[in-house]
């Protein structure tokens, strides 16, 4: 199936995922405005696991290890260290272009972990988008709707857990032939009880319970959303496009994710990134590209050609 062409039902699979996705970290800014990190942490994970656990089978043969570390790594690392990145003064539409670098994390990563060769062009994009996350870091401040130093630091971390968990998989999957919408379910049991704990030692039980008593529409609202729309539906299309298409043809769409991300933040929240904001946004998305193989030096002209 890897050499079909894309259809019009994949077509709009791939929409509903970079909207859901791209749209994703409004929905977090706005459950933090009633939610602390740690308890819509673990509210998402409850959404995301229970009601579907019944219907599903913990995958047969996987080592126990690997559903804890990609939980703890997915669940626990990632979205812990941008939740409170976002808390924190990370802006909604820098979150979407800061996130994309697990790309790169995952390039360093692959080799010391899998044994996987980078090519010259990755290691070429990496070089570009990192000068367009140096830009992104110069681009702080502290005044309100700026990006501060702390929240660019721990969603930049939260790209780095999103590349372990994806070399976990990786793992997992050489083990083991898993069915992956079976494996986000059981291991987004995982971080529930850290995520419950962390709240508890942060806030107290009051605190923790007063937010779980008082949750209104809008905090109930971007649980739903994170639980159901960004971790099961989106991730089941998502799934499904690269089982019936080769990656080099999928991932690449993934690249459309911080341009909702952008568009989304100013609708929503007036963001409007700085020059040179934009520079470095431009900047990772180049460097995205020619790791894809999306952009490529111009072959040089040989004599017969002339």
């Amino acid at each position: 199936m890897s050499g079909t062409r894309l259809s019009g039902g994949d077509a709009l699979r791939i929409a509903a995922v970079v909207l859901i996705w791209g749209s994703n970290f409004v929905v977090m800014k706005l459950g933090l405005k009633g939610l602390s990190p740690f308890v819509m942490g673990a509210l998402r994970f409850v959404v995301a696991a229970l009601p579907v656990l019944a219907l599903v089978k913990p995958p047969p043969g996987l080592p126990t290890r690997f559903l804890l570390g990609y939980g703890l790594a997915q669940g626990l690392g990632q979205f812990g260290l941008l939740f409170l990145g976002l808390q924190l003064g990370m802006t909604a539409g820098m979150a979407s272009v800061v996130m994309q670098t697990q790309a790169f994390f995952t390039l360093l990563l692959a080799a010391p972990v899998l044994g996987e060769r980078a090519l010259p062009r990755q290691w070429a994009g990496l070089v570009v988008a990192l000068g367009g996350l140096l830009l992104i870091a110069c681009a702080h401040g502290e005044g309100p709707g700026e990006m501060t130093l702390i929240g660019f630091l721990l969603t930049l971390g939260a790209a780095l857990m999103w590349a372990l968990s994806n070399l976990v998989g990786r793992l997992a999957n050489r083990v083991c032939d898993y069915e992956p919408f079976n494996f986000i379910v059981w291991t987004s049991l995982v971080p529930i009880v850290p995520f419950f704990a962390l709240a508890l030692w942060q806030q107290g039980p009051a605190a923790v319970g007063a937010q779980l008593a008082g949750i209104d529409g809008r905090g109930a609202g971007a649980v739903l959303y994170l639980g159901l729309l960004a971790t099961l539906l989106a991730y089941s299309l998502w799934t499904r496009l690269l089982k019936r298409h080769a990656a080099g043809k999928v991932v690449p769409w993934s690249l459309l994710v911080p341009v909702v991300g952008l568009w989304a933040a100013a609708a929503a929240f007036d963001e409007r990134p700085s020059a040179m904001q934009w520079a470095g946004t431009a900047g990772v998305l180049l460097g995205l590209l020619v790791n894809q193989g999306l952009i490529k030096a111009p072959r040089r002209v040989a004599a017969t050609d002339r």
